[in-house]
């Protein structure tokens, strides 16, 4: 029997900071209180360390299968656990695309056998393949969305397609995510930077190109079409000010039929970083100005953004070479995104509480996850510790990407993740991994 007392932990969860012992036993937590004796459990000392509900990532590109010289659900979920994120949600766009129920248990079946952390897989959804996706099983899967893939072989996404947009909502009986970005002006901006630099656009012009106008345009025509059905919405990695007002601040977030994430490259960088990363920050939606940033941040204060994920899209660093064209957008994040999202902490940006709510309980609470993402009797024992005192630099050496890079590299964070559990083992401590065990497939709801 697998028995753990972490004593004297600060303890984050439910917006409260208090010292308290954590009992685990097997996969969940058995007790928590001020002071626990168990002379049969393995006592790790906390004092001074803080306690977290693991991360829940919902954005992820692991490229499993088809694309593993980039990363693979092994590589990738090694880097999730070392940076505190327990479990995440993979995207469809592999190689086959993830159109048929049996591609999608296929998946499953990889991470069961290969992934350190608890793990869903989204159902892609195209122009062809509308019956099948309906089929998801609610309680099994995620979700259903398109991020990543193209609606019509190379073209568009669905976000674009508000006829087809019809049809899914008015059938859908699970959560659908959404990326949001319009097509059209995207090609109009693009053509007339093209008429001025030609294949030699400036990577600062991403912003220019994939634009405020393209995602607040896409984002007002789904929100319009998902408010008549009153599906079940998410909508992927808000980037704007203006699309941060579009959201409800007012109702709780486990009542909301519309939730909206900003992801850990959107809350760090600006445009101002173009000239400096280049291509390392290109992602889609692009990065924009500071403006958009802070309100970002003031969004996920206020509660009109709900959650925070990575996008986590590694390319190699060849990948990533050439003009503005060649290199492909999108980049590795799920290791730093926890440590990150604590340095916004030590800015004064978010607090620690608002963290956890946003990494966390609301990942929890929008997708209906079964006993996971808060600290709690009887949940399963998914948490992390860190050390908010102790700063770590991001180097070649410590990178755990398969792809070897970060956007994030030579940048020092003012705290450490010393020790990860998944399921109540310890996968990652300081630097050391136990891969015995393996992550679980999450379970949900069945009423999104």
């Amino acid at each position: 029997m697998n028995r753990i007392l972490i004593k004297q932990a600060t303890v984050v969860n439910e917006g409260i900071i208090k010292v308290a012992d954590v009992l685990i036993v097997n996969d969940r937590i058995e007790r928590i209180a001020h002071r626990i004796s168990d002379k049969n459990a393995t006592v790790i000392d906390a004092e001074g360390l803080h306690l977290l509900p693991g991360v829940i990532d919902d954005q992820v590109h692991f490229r499993e299968p088809g694309l593993t010289h980039k990363a693979t659900i092994y590589t990738e979920s090694r880097a999730a656990v070392a940076g505190g994120v327990t479990s995440f949600m993979d995207m469809p766009n592999t190689i086959p695309n993830t159109l048929t129920q049996s591609l999608l248990e296929e998946k499953y079946s990889m991470a069961s056998q290969t992934s350190l952390a608890n793990y869903s897989f989204f159902m892609g959804i195209n122009k062809h393949n509308l019956e099948e996706a309906l089929r998801t099983n609610t309680e099994d899967v995620c979700g259903i969305t398109d991020d990543g893939l193209y609606f019509n072989n190379d073209e568009g996404i669905l976000a674009n397609y508000p006829d087809f947009l019809e049809q899914l909502f008015s059938r859908s009986e699970t959560l659908v995510a959404l990326h949001c970005e319009d097509d059209a002006v995207i090609r109009s901006n693009m053509h007339s930077c093209r008429e001025v630099y030609g294949d030699a656009i400036p990577f600062r012009l991403h912003s220019a190109i994939r634009s405020e106008e393209a995602c607040l345009k896409a984002t007002k025509r789904v929100l319009e079409i998902a408010q008549k059905y009153r599906n079940r919405l998410h909508i992927f990695h808000v980037s704007t000010h203006a699309e941060v007002q579009l959201f409800d601040r007012h109702v709780p977030v486990g009542k909301k039929r519309i939730t909206a994430e900003a992801c850990v490259h959107h809350l760090w960088f600006t445009e101002a970083d173009y000239d400096r990363l280049g291509a390392k920050i290109k992602w889609n939606p692009s990065i924009k100005s500071e403006l958009d940033r802070n309100v970002l941040i003031q969004g996920l204060n206020e509660n009109r953004i709900d959650i925070i994920a990575t996008d986590h899209a590694p390319h190699t660093l060849a990948e990533k070479q050439g003009n503005y064209f060649q290199a492909l957008s999108g980049g590795p994040l799920v290791q730093h995104a926890l440590p990150a999202m604590l340095e916004l902490y030590h800015q004064g940006k978010l607090s620690l509480q608002k963290i956890v709510e946003k990494m966390s309980h609301h990942v929890a609470e929008i997708y209906r996850i079964i006993d996971r993402g808060y600290i709690r009797e009887g949940y399963f024992a998914d948490l992390v510790l860190v050390d908010l005192n102790k700063p770590h630099t991001v180097t070649n050496e410590n990178i755990l990407y398969k792809c070897g890079w970060s956007p994030f590299e030579q940048e020092t964070f003012r705290n450490t993740i010393v020790t990860t559990f998944v399921n109540g083992h310890s996968v990652y401590d300081r630097g050391q991994f136990n891969e015995a065990s393996k992550g679980m497939r999450l379970r949900f709801s069945k009423y999104r």
